[in-house]
């Protein structure tokens, strides 16, 4: 397998050199794009619009039409494993995802199974495929999954929660019913990323975006164990390339040296810790992706710019290694234009020899 003409990203997740610092975004592919609005119009609904692999390699590309990005990411949800698992995804106006049959029996979470990806997830399957073949080898494709915890907290709640009472009750009284639901949710997780992987996915991320909410001991029992399991799972070379591994915990800055331990290639982290003081926590064990505050693209073009240029000054000199993102999913209200004015700043910062290519394989 030939890597894409513009591997910075891959680069800086295995330590090789860049010649610039590599940038995409979180829900890069949203609806602060018009063109994403109308697609998902034509779609009827947000997951017809993810189980369609042609609109969902549409609205995929549409951020690389824009903006001069380093990556693609597979526009789906996290959600589609649980969906997958039998629990009724839906979604409502202003409301978000919901479970028709959350987990709230033992009855129904001893019966639980991980689902076949190619046969109850093929659309995604189907997806990252067309994908690749979009891209035409231009950038790298990242395959994704949520966390075994995050995907339980949903499970359990039954959507979206500000307090995750039922999940937090169950884990303190009855934490032998969550270990149920996360271990067979683990093994879900890895066979989903490895059919992406196998399907053309030539980086994978796991977005733990409600780990943060756990105590340091219950996020080691409840969160890392599990994503350690899924990282050792995951396939590592692909047509002798690399696949790197992202890991982001939101409010995982308290535990950065136990993520770097479990074996992934780098750590996301969000905006609440300093990207430099990250890198000195963590040494040379892993790269490091972020950290921008998405309200930031709030402001102006030349606000924007110098607060890209604190995260870049931050984390510090060097040419690999860092990936710059947002420290969680873009705004859906951000205007376009800022995002253009990011990703000159963050582009414009740093430049090296045009080419490693031919020095590192």
């Amino acid at each position: 397998m030939t890597r894409p003409r513009n591997d910075n990203f891959l680069r800086a997740l295995l330590k090789e050199p860049t010649d610039h610092t590599p940038l995409w975004l979180m829900r890069q592919a949203g609806r602060y794009l018009p063109e994403y609005c109308e697609t998902r119009k034509r779609a009827g609904s947000f997951l017809q619009l993810c189980k369609s692999p042609d609109l969902a390699c549409e609205v995929t590309l549409q951020p690389l039409s824009r903006f001069d990005l380093d990556a693609a990411i597979l526009f789906s949800d996290i959600l589609t494993v649980p969906d997958a698992m039998g629990l009724g995804l839906y979604f409502t106006e202003g409301e978000g995802p919901k479970f028709e049959r959350p987990l709230r029996e033992e009855w129904a979470i001893r019966d639980l199974t991980a689902p076949d990806p190619y046969s109850h997830l093929r659309y995604v399957m189907d997806g990252v495929s067309e994908i690749r073949r979009a891209l035409d080898n231009s950038v790298p494709l990242i395959g994704f999954s949520g966390s075994p915890f995050t995907l339980a907290c949903y499970m359990v709640e039954g959507g979206s929660s500000s307090d995750f009472r039922r999940v937090k009750t169950m884990l303190y009284d009855r934490p032998d019913l969550l270990h149920r639901i996360l271990s067979v949710t683990t093994d879900a997780v890895i066979a989903y990323l490895n059919a992406q992987i196998e399907s053309g996915a030539q980086a994978v991320m796991i977005f733990d975006s409600w780990g943060g909410a756990l105590s340091a001991a219950a996020y080691q029992e409840f969160s890392l164990q599990y994503m350690q399991r899924i990282v050792a799972g995951l396939i590592k070379e692909k047509d002798g390339e690399r696949v790197p591994s992202i890991v982001f915990t939101k409010g995982g800055g308290l535990w950065l040296e136990s993520i770097a331990a479990i074996g992934c290639d780098a750590i996301g982290v969000d905006w609440t810790i300093d990207i430099g003081e990250a890198r000195r926590r963590v040494g040379d064990k892993v790269a490091l992706q972020g950290n921008l505050d998405p309200n930031v693209l709030f402001a102006s073009p030349e606000r924007i710019a110098a607060e890209a240029t604190k995260v870049l000054d931050s984390y510090g000199p060097g040419d690999t290694g860092h990936v710059f993102n947002l420290g969680h999913g873009i705004s859906q209200y951000t205007p376009p234009d800022h995002v253009t004015a990011l990703v000159d700043a963050v582009h414009g910062y740093r430049r090296g020899p045009k080419k490693y290519r031919d020095s590192a394989i």
